[in-house]
């Protein structure tokens, strides 16, 4: 029996053994690196990363088939390229250490993980989003109404004041009415909640702008340019209403038209979510709610 536990012992030595300082050792690395991966989804990090993706696939393919000439440029440029990522990415490390600083990062991992899942909206959501666009619309109140989807709008939020409120029809047309203190900027909608109000957007630099249109669908149009939102526009000047979605803006003629448009979206999340564990599960809890 002896010599047969030896032989067994002899055939899985190619096994590293795993102490217990290894094993700390993996769970520190594990929480690091899902820290990693939390901070770049939770910032428009990740849509960068795509396009350096994109860089390193074209620099394998030149290896692949010996493209020497780029090879060559592409090396003598990578300490270039170096700087020029810590350089793009400076404002994400700054807010990633200053967050680091100012928060319990174990008490962060273990408690707030319902924060972090984004839920879609409903059609009661979208209902109440048209329903304030258009009693906007017939007094000429100016709105701005940027709707999440799966680029995180935290960056956008921190630009103004926290409401974390439900969205309804009556807290819109409250948030947007003249001479109030949340009606300058723009509001973010994240599921079924308001969630910030006076936020500011980036403008867009796009020239081909009709010159009608002024700061806020120009504002629309720049969200839009650098996030996959959707953003209803209503016009202060003649109480139109746009919606402003992948660098395009749509006139909507009727409220019908802008629901359509609003519960596509609602339904495609929905749809995705039924492969998602974690986000299926608080679906459920919504409904059962």
């Amino acid at each position: 029996m002896a010599e047969f536990l030896g032989n067994m012992y002899s055939w899985f030595s190619f096994i590293p053994r795993i102490t217990f300082t290894n094993l700390v050792e993996i769970l520190i690395l594990t929480v690091l690196i899902y820290e990693v991966f939390l901070w770049v989804q939770n910032t428009r990090t990740g849509v960068l990363l795509k396009g350096g993706l994109v860089i390193i696939a074209f620099y394998l393919l030149a290896a692949l088939f010996h493209l020497n000439t780029i090879i060559w440029i592409a090396n003598n440029l990578g300490q270039i390229l170096l700087l020029a990522v810590i350089v793009i990415f400076q404002p994400e490390l700054r807010k990633a250490l200053e967050q680091l600083g100012s928060k319990n990062i174990f008490m962060d991992f273990f408690t707030t993980e319902n924060k972090r899942i984004q839920e879609g909206y409903t059609d009661k959501t979208v209902n109440e989003i048209v329903r304030a666009a258009y009693e906007m619309g017939k007094v000429k109140t100016g709105a701005l109404i940027v709707i999440e989807r799966e680029t995180p709008l935290q960056e956008i939020e921190r630009t103004g004041i926290m409401v974390d409120g439900i969205v309804t029809s009556q807290l819109l047309i409250n948030i947007f009415e003249h001479n109030t203190p949340l009606h300058d900027g723009a509001v973010v909608v994240r599921g079924n909640r308001v969630t910030a109000a006076t936020c500011y957007l980036p403008l867009s630099d796009n020239l081909s702008i009709s010159k009608d249109l002024g700061t806020r669908h120009r504002a629309a149009l720049g969200i839009s340019e650098s996030t996959d939102s959707l953003t209803v526009v209503v016009s202060e000047e003649t109480g139109r209403v746009t919606l402003a979605e992948h660098g395009t803006l749509r006139r909507i003629t009727d409220p019908e038209e802008l629901k359509k448009a609003l519960a596509v979206e609602s339904k495609e999340e929905a749809a995705g979510g039924r492969f998602r564990l974690w986000k299926g599960r608080h679906k459920n809890e919504r409904k059962a709610e």
